[in-house]
């Protein structure tokens, strides 16, 4: 079984597969809106100057999520190293 990591652990250029959304309520339904719902492939674009928020590709769409959003997601990262 692969290791799975925050979706924030990722670096830009990295991408990874939704494995677990670990956020509830109304922040869990934002993030199924999103489109962050198992087994969809995020990618890491770039990142802010200030490192936070980050820009993701999901589904052909880019979104922007800050770090505390995107470590409630975990993937299952798709390329060697995170």
């Amino acid at each position: 079984m692969s290791k799975l990591a925050p979706l924030n652990s990722l670096a830009p250029g990295k991408e990874g597969i939704v494995r677990k959304l670990l956020s509830q309520g109304s922040e869990r339904r934002r993030m199924l809106d999103l489109g962050l719902i198992c087994d969809t492939s995020v990618k890491v674009l770039r990142k802010s100057p200030s490192g936070d928020p980050v820009a993701y590709e999901i589904r052909r769409a880019v979104i922007a999520l800050r770090s505390e959003e995107a470590a409630k997601v975990l993937v299952e990262c798709m390329s060697p190293g995170f």
